[in-house]
């Protein structure tokens, strides 16, 4: 059983943002005619989807021991307890309480978070902080595999 998996998509107004930098590519093209018109408005608009989809095809997953967030795989034996952030506090250890060594995996659009500290002594990295729309159950799901 997998107790907590979120995908971090990006908001839907990026999706609308992609479709104006392809009529924008489009409209760069059209004084070399119809064809490259057409041609900049498909291309421009797949590739400013396809950096959305990838920008927002980040997953936060508790599995088989370990909190997976992006690409890294940490073992919940080396995080200690986890801190639910709301939008201002978020915000806080986003900007001034942030520590240049802590793991972030920051969605901007995303104004929650989950902050954990590293316990590991062999780690620098103080604490990992993790955007998520669901920071509370993100910190239950930690503390049930953790117990458990």
């Amino acid at each position: 059983m997998q107790p907590y998996e979120e995908r971090l998509t990006a908001p839907r107004s990026w999706w609308f943002v992609s479709v104006l930098v392809g009529i924008a590519t489009g409209l760069i093209a059209l004084p070399f005619g119809t064809l490259p018109l057409l041609g900049g408005l498909v291309a421009g608009t797949a590739l400013a989807a396809v950096l959305t989809s990838a920008y927002g095809s980040v997953r936060i997953r508790v599995v088989a021991g370990f909190l997976v967030a992006g690409d890294a795989k940490i073992p919940l034996t080396a995080l200690g307890p986890a801190e639910p952030l709301d939008a201002a506090e978020a915000r806080a250890w986003r900007t001034h309480k942030a520590d240049p060594r802590a793991f972030m995996v920051l969605r901007s659009y995303i104004p929650t978070a989950l902050r954990v500290e590293v316990t590991d002594p062999e780690d620098p990295t103080p604490y990992v902080y993790v955007s998520t729309r669901n920071p509370e159950a993100l910190a239950k799901a930690l503390g049930a595999v953790t117990a458990a």
